[in-house]
């Protein structure tokens, strides 16, 4: 449980952040397919050497970057939007992993897997994810400025600063990362759940971005503290009981937040027209 509980917190502090940025620039739904598109590079990592952390983290890291890539010069050499081309390639990524896993493996090998297993972590593991985290923060420190003017304006970053591509395959390549370290404790299935939930949760509260990141790595922490209580008194799966507390999380944002919820516009009063 402590391990559990040190590891979930370092992937809190690394990937509430990572959402905050996929959210505003309009790419949750690409943090989902990243989750995805890592699948295979852990399975020919599993396959090679079993359930070895460096193993399947490099064949993630190298299968999600490889994807990223992918999707964006089909993306630029092509009429087809990135969206799109990264969703074929993550379909592909997702099906090929799969077939890997349960061709060469077991039922309980592919549930590990996509699942992840937060109460099986080990020294590996925690000094991997407090790496990932340490290596994100510094890597958003230097890059926040050009971050925040690509979510707000990306063509005009391109006409003023060659920093642009840098900017953007850097932010893919943390999301990759981040996705990485959270598969080892949560899954390929559960670790995108991570980042999005969180922002997409603090954004029916606050309004300003440092507030919105702070926010956002408070409630990732808590449901990360909260989910392992529930996974031990109750006996649920650890990974999905942290992700169904950050969806509650949500589910009250939306309804009773104080930005843009449903409460908040229906207490609006409506104008006297004439």
């Amino acid at each position: 449980m402590q391990r559990a509980l040190m590891g979930c917190l370092a992937i809190s502090v690394s990937a509430a952040p990572i959402g905050v940025f996929l959210m505003l620039r309009r790419m949750s739904l690409t943090g989902d397919a990243m989750a995805h598109a890592i699948l295979p590079g852990a399975a020919v990592g599993f396959l090679v050497a079993g359930l070895s952390i460096e193993a399947m983290t490099i064949g993630g890291i190298v299968a999600g970057c490889l994807v990223a890539v992918l999707s964006g010069l089909v993306s630029r050499l092509t009429d087809v939007a990135e969206d799109a081309s990264m969703a074929a390639f993550y379909l592909i990524s997702l099906s090929v992993g799969v077939l890997i896993i349960s061709v060469n493996g077991s039922q309980v090998d592919l549930l590990h897997v996509l699942f992840g297993s937060a109460l099986a972590l080990n020294n590996d593991a925690l000094y991997l994810l407090a790496g990932i985290c340490t290596v994100t923060l510094f890597a958003l420190a230097i890059l926040f400025r050009p971050l925040v003017v690509e979510c707000m304006d990306s063509q005009f970053l391109q006409s003023v600063s060659r920093l642009s591509p840098l900017a953007h395959f850097s932010f893919l390549v943390l999301v990759v990362l981040n996705l990485v370290g959270g598969f080892n404790a949560l899954g390929t299935l559960m670790s995108v759940g991570m980042m999005i939930l969180p922002s997409a949760s603090a954004r029916y509260w606050v309004k300003g971005l440092d507030m919105l990141l702070v926010l956002s790595c408070l409630l990732a922490i808590i449901s990360c503290y909260a989910g392992l209580l529930l996974s031990y008194h109750v006996g649920w799966p650890t990974s999905p009981s942290i992700i169904l507390i950050l969806g509650s999380f949500y589910v009250l944002s939306f309804l009773f937040g104080m930005n843009g919820s449903m409460m908040s516009k229906l207490s609006k009063p409506k104008h006297l027209s004439a």
